[in-house]
Parts: structure tokens; sequence; C-alpha cells
């Protein structure tokens, strides 16, 4: 299991017009969540980050302007650019509810049988989707977390 100081919440996808603004699409519950987040990257400081507004209503994509950046030309560079945010700035969890940062090294295991280790996540838009060391998938919709066995029971 890892323990990451930084969580990545978004990577820069594109310039948008010439005024230096960028696309930004977002990994958080919602993508206003990163209005309020203290966003930093290798490029700039949380402090040069400015959520201007998101894309339109159903998409994971919002609008940010990078102060320093200000014209078309100066963010090409930035382009692909991960954003994170300090672990320590993230709120507490309830009790059924996880990080998947923190489930990412889990065994998975079905049927008793153990089927993999977390890489990663997934979604294309029908729900998370863990991706397994092995090169498999499998849906985490209706899976079981024990945090204390550092297991993930999938159906």
């Amino acid at each position: 299991m890892k323990n990451n100081s930084e969580i990545l919440v978004g990577k820069i996808v594109a310039p948008q017009g010439v005024r230096g603004d960028v696309r930004v699409h977002t990994y958080t519950a919602s993508p206003t969540d990163l209005r309020t987040m203290r966003v930093h990257s290798k490029m700039f400081t949380h402090d040069a980050f400015n959520f201007i507004r998101r894309l339109n209503p159903t998409s994971d994509v919002i609008i940010a302007h990078i102060n320093g950046f200000d014209d078309r030309n100066s963010v090409e560079q930035l382009r692909g650019i991960e954003l994170f945010i300090n672990r320590t700035d993230l709120p507490q969890t309830k009790s059924d509810e996880y990080y998947q940062t923190d489930l990412i090294g889990m065994s998975v295991v079905r049927d008793g049988i153990k089927i993999g280790t977390v890489v990663c996540f997934q979604n294309f838009g029908a729900g998370d989707i863990i991706e397994l060391d092995n090169g498999d998938m499998v849906s985490f919709i209706g899976a079981t977390v024990d945090m204390d066995n550092k297991t993930i029971i999938v159906k």
C-alpha cells in the first residue's frame, strides 16, 4: 500500500481561447470541487490556480487560469500537466467511504480466490472499474472493501 502525500485531482488537457485559460479534466466527485481545493503542479503553486467555470453541466472538464500564463502560446507547455492537492487538505471520509488512492495495492478476491492486485481505477461512464496488476479489469460496483485485511471482494 502506498502512503500518498499528494492526490491527483485533474490534468490540463488543452488551451482554451487566446487569454491563457486552460481546459482541465477533473477526477473529483464534482468538477466544481476544484473551486475550493488548493491545486498545484510541478509548474505552479496552489495560489496560481484560478477556477473559472465548468465547461458544461454534464462535463468533467473545467476552465481555469494559471497566473503567469497569459496567452495561448504560454499555456501550450502546460498540456498534460497533472494537478494535485496535498493529502492533508482532503476531508475525512465516512466509515463506508474510501479514496481510490487508499485502495491501490489491495488484493482483489472473487469467490474466495485472489484474482489480482489493484493498480488503478478507470471510469468510462458506467461506474468505476478496478484495473488489476495482471491487466484484467473488474467492476467496482457492489464490491466490499475490507480495510483491515487490505482486500476488496468483488462479485
